[in-house]
């Protein structure tokens, strides 16, 4: 997943993906305490013990900084959850954000997205395949465009042109094309648009006050529920702590159940 910008402070990989140093560096600072404290417990060699076992079975170090990141990430879920369900207006979906399926649909999937992120690009086709996999479940997009830096703004072009072809009815010939685009640039872009949307109607809905006032809504959402990166997922107002195409297909599959 990839983190919302400053001044939002955000982990240095994605949504609820802490670096893996950094975990194993917590793992290692436990184990250590654990040492430290051994020999008022057990007495003799514990730690010489504890060393070789540990020099013997590294893998212990992972499963711990696997079990303080699951409990973290859990955690972190859970906040986005008590936001979400306290404030249900901050995932309403309005007529700008592009809706497929069935209004009335038992299971709405919302994702917040940007079209630069790595991880909303490799989840894309997945999202694609699990549409025409659930045609009775309403998939919403929202475009969250989060990774401009400086005058570097290509992420919000992407999003105003996604924005232009959904006016157009053709948002998922578009978001398919610029998901699909490795090395997003305003270039890529306008030949992605061009070849879905005649230019003039294309531009104007893209210097549109709607189109600004809509990510700016998204961008508002996004913050109020407290998200720290694309992609995040969320099913009937729950947020995923997994961006796993499987994860997203069972929790729809366990929405549908309930």
């Amino acid at each position: 997943m990839t983190d919302a910008p400053d001044p939002t402070p955000a982990p240095d990989r994605g949504f609820f993906d802490r670096p893996r140093a950094a975990m194993a560096a917590m793992a290692v600072s436990l184990v250590a305490l654990g040492l430290a404290a051994a020999p008022y417990v057990s007495g003799g060699d514990f730690d010489g013990r504890v060393r070789a076992y540990l020099l013997k079975n590294p893998e212990i170090l992972q499963e711990v900084s696997a079990a303080l990141q699951a409990k973290e990430d859990g955690a972190r879920t859970d906040a986005i959850n008590q936001r979400a369900a306290a404030s249900p207006s901050l995932l309403a979906v309005s007529a700008q954000d592009p809706a497929f399926g069935p209004a009335d649909a038992k299971v709405t999937v919302i994702e917040f997205f940007d079209f630069r992120c790595p991880g909303c690009k490799a989840t894309a086709p997945d999202v694609l395949r699990l549409m025409q996999a659930h045609p009775d479940v309403r998939f919403v997009f929202k475009d969250w465009p989060i990774l401009d830096r400086g005058t570097d703004d290509v992420s919000h072009y992407a999003a105003r042109a996604a924005q232009a072809a959904h006016r157009e009815g053709k948002y998922l010939a578009v978001f398919r094309a610029l998901m699909a685009e490795p090395a997003l640039n305003k270039a890529a872009v306008d030949r992605i648009l061009a070849a879905n949307i005649a230019g003039p109607a294309a531009q104007a809905a893209m210097s549109s006050p709607e189109t600004a006032r809509h990510l700016a809504d998204v961008q508002t959402s996004a913050s109020g529920l407290g998200l720290l990166g694309t992609p995040t997922f969320f099913i009937n107002g729950r947020a995923s702590a997994s961006i796993q195409p499987a994860d997203i297909d069972r929790a729809i599959r366990a929405a549908k159940a309930a």
